[in-house]
């Protein structure tokens, strides 16, 4: 699948983080911090360059923005991340690299992750908040749903913490290539991965579900999930921002689940509900 790319500067007055809300809600699924400003990455099927260019063209002449857009082949990525990407370190528990990194004796957790094209590094905020999220949680033998799953760090994460098992789905082709590839290079191989949405969830109860999606998605699948989730089960959500929260929690309200509490970084939330 290729992806266009989005490289925008000169900010200003304006949020950067704005902007990055505006063009998740156009599609946008990744973003990276640049030196002069942003960029964003969306799918060419989920591209709409109208509305789009009609919003750069309002931050252009109301704050001065400068942007360009270009068409990114899927194997041009392990490139543009080679040249900048850096290990993460999560709750001093769990590190997150690329296969040309040297691992870390003392990180209880070392995953390997060859991003290309797929979201899930754990440099997006998103990303850290479902590593910490799911880090205070205790796996052992429980069954784990991650959806949206990406390069498949969340699943691989909670093969590791011993969870009894563990399926991951995403419906973009290159991102189940991915989350396969790195299954292999994590010695997680158990892993089920499905390419598909919520209607390819194996029919089973789950003691734990993960989705770090869309709000869009989550709004419309969070009633979804829940039919698959143990009673007393917990589901981990991330991909929005804090003023979306009340709608999260609206959802998941009426479809049975109680709040325990979230997280911010930088604006984006990562919260916790229980069956």
């Amino acid at each position: 699948m290729d992806y266009f790319e989005l490289n925008m500067a000169n900010f200003g007055d304006l949020d950067p983080e704005i902007a990055m809300a505006q063009l998740a809600e156009m599609g946008f699924e990744s973003f990276m911090e640049t030196e002069t400003g942003i960029q964003g990455f969306i799918r060419e099927d989920e591209f709409n360059q109208g509305p789009v260019s009609e919003y750069l063209r309002q931050l252009s002449a109301g704050h001065g923005v400068t942007s360009g857009l270009r068409k990114v082949e899927a194997q041009n990525w392990n490139a543009i991340w080679e040249s900048a990407y850096e290990p993460v370190t999560i709750a001093g528990k769990c590190q997150v690299r690329a296969p040309f990194h040297t691992p870390v004796a003392e990180i209880r957790y070392d995953i390997v992750i060859e991003p290309k094209m797929s979201f899930g590094t754990a440099h997006h905020e998103t990303t850290s908040l479902m590593l910490e999220l799911l880090l205070a949680e205790d796996l052992k033998g429980k069954l784990v749903l991650d959806m949206g799953c990406g390069t498949g760090v969340l699943a691989i994460l909670a093969h590791k913490m011993d969870a009894g098992s563990v399926v991951a789905i995403d419906t973009d082709d290159w991102a189940y290539a991915n989350a396969l590839d790195n299954m292999e290079k994590n010695d997680a191989s158990s892993v089920v991965v499905i390419q598909g949405d919520a209607s390819s969830i194996p029919s089973q109860e789950y003691d734990l579900i993960i989705a770090n999606i869309n709000r869009n998605v989550l709004l419309a699948d969070i009633p979804v999930y829940i039919r698959f989730l143990n009673p007393g089960g917990a589901l981990l959500v991330s991909g929005f921002y804090t003023r979306d929260l009340d709608q999260i929690r609206e959802v998941s309200a009426k479809s049975g689940l109680q709040y325990i509490g979230h997280q911010v970084k930088n604006d984006w939330v990562g919260a916790k509900f229980i069956k």
